[in-house]
């Protein structure tokens, strides 16, 4: 299906502004992965024999990621907030305006600067959110409770960024043929429906905090 007019002019655009020539997409996402892949692992490695109390962290953490995840989109990722208004530019001035419900695959591997973080964004994220947690749980909990919530956080950035990723490839691709995947590309879909997107569908990955919110759409 040919992409329409005024989408195919904002991704000229972009390209002119936003990617350089020096920008590779498919190195983009494997720095993401394997720096993120490596966290877990490292992570994992640290944890001994931790009691069923203890991995209890691994569904907690998951919960609130989702929940960070569903209000950080719906907030400032889609409504201009002080501090937080490189968000709202790349995602709804940019990445809403070059995939459209009408046009979610990318042309080529430049494109996935259109739909992944910044690589710096990873190394943010660890500083950021990995080590404070670490320290603040190895104090008030223990070792395993801080390696395992560590790693879960990681691990769920990583699976944010393979999910969003795959749901602008080619539907009928390798990727976009992953079971489950088409299901969770059609409530993406719907919210990229610019009728839609400030009201519908704000969890990338599962939608809990749709459910939760009452903000899911049906696919």
């Amino acid at each position: 299906m040919a992409v329409e007019a005024s989408v195919a002019a904002f991704r000229e655009q972009y390209r002119r502004e936003e990617i350089s020539g020096r920008y590779y997409g498919w190195l983009h996402l494997a720095f993401t992965s394997l720096v993120c892949i490596g966290v877990v692992v490292l992570c994992a490695l640290k944890v001994n024999q931790p009691s069923a109390l203890e991995w209890l962290t691994v569904p907690v953490v998951f919960i609130y990621a989702n929940l960070v995840e569903y209000l950080g989109h719906r907030g400032p990722m889609h409504h201009p907030v002080r501090g937080l208004r490189l968000l709202y530019k790349r995602h709804s001035k940019q990445h809403h305006r070059f995939f459209t419900h009408e046009a979610m695959t990318f042309d080529s591997s430049d494109d996935f600067k259109a739909v992944l973080f910044p690589p710096v964004m990873i190394i943010f994220f660890i500083g950021g959110f990995g080590v404070p947690m670490w320290l603040l749980l190895h104090y008030l909990a223990s070792d395993n409770v801080a390696w395992l919530a560590v790693a879960t956080g990681i691990a769920y950035y990583l699976n944010y960024e393979w999910l969003h990723f795959a749901y602008h490839c080619d539907p009928q691709s390798r990727v976009g043929r992953i079971p489950g995947v088409q299901a969770l590309r059609g409530l993406h879909l719907k919210h990229h429906d610019p009728r839609l997107m400030t009201r519908y569908n704000f969890n990338i990955t599962y939608p809990i905090g749709d459910w939760i919110f009452r903000t899911a759409a049906d696919s």
